[in-house]
């Protein structure tokens, strides 16, 4: 399994990386952004979690004790819950076009997107890496998995929070009935 493991996810997510930098080329210049510092932090947070699952060095000690005796069912449920994951991220995008960015930002003449994976959860593009995140752990079998999904989820939330404080200053009522009626994270 673990030869699996090494050419199946990051076959995954680096299509899914490939996918999301070419798309990230055709967006809406932003009106108001966060500054880079906090951008930055943000990187380093995924890279952090990505790193614990994608590097092999990290699979000595505590960080690599398994959790569940390894299974092919756990394998194969954890490839289903990363591609399921990842590909309900790529949809939001797609739906999401021209008003996604990376960073906390406005976009100029933003609009509050409610459709499609935004009328299931008001943040899919997270819901989705994080369930991509989940499955690759599921997977994976290892301590540093956890803690990978524990550092992304801290991650976004945080991330969030600041996003729902801009959107509720650019949008009012229209952002906070949104909130009430759509839950943030699947």
């Amino acid at each position: 399994m673990k030869a699996a493991f090494n050419w199946y996810f990051p076959v995954l997510w680096w299509t899914w990386a490939a996918y999301w930098y070419v798309s990230s080329l055709r967006v809406r210049t932003a009106k108001r952004a966060a500054p880079p510092a906090e951008r930055l932090r943000y990187v380093a947070e995924v890279a952090i979690a990505c790193g614990l699952v994608a590097w092999n060095g990290f699979d000595r000690g505590w960080l690599g004790a398994w959790i569940l005796p390894p299974s092919r069912a756990q394998f194969i449920a954890g490839a289903v819950i990363a591609a399921a994951g990842l590909g309900f991220s790529v949809w939001a995008r797609v739906h999401l076009g021209e008003y996604w960015s990376g960073n906390v930002t406005l976009k100029e003449g933003h609009r509050l997107i409610r459709s499609g994976p935004y009328a299931l959860v008001r943040h899919p593009i997270y819901t989705g890496i994080l369930g991509g995140m989940v499955g690759s752990a599921v997977a994976l079998d290892q301590v540093r998995g956890v803690l990978a999904v524990a550092i992304l989820t801290y991650s976004f939330i945080r991330k969030l929070r600041h996003e729902e404080k801009w959107l509720t200053e650019e949008f009012g009522d229209e952002y906070l009935r949104y909130k009430r009626e759509v839950r943030a994270l699947i």
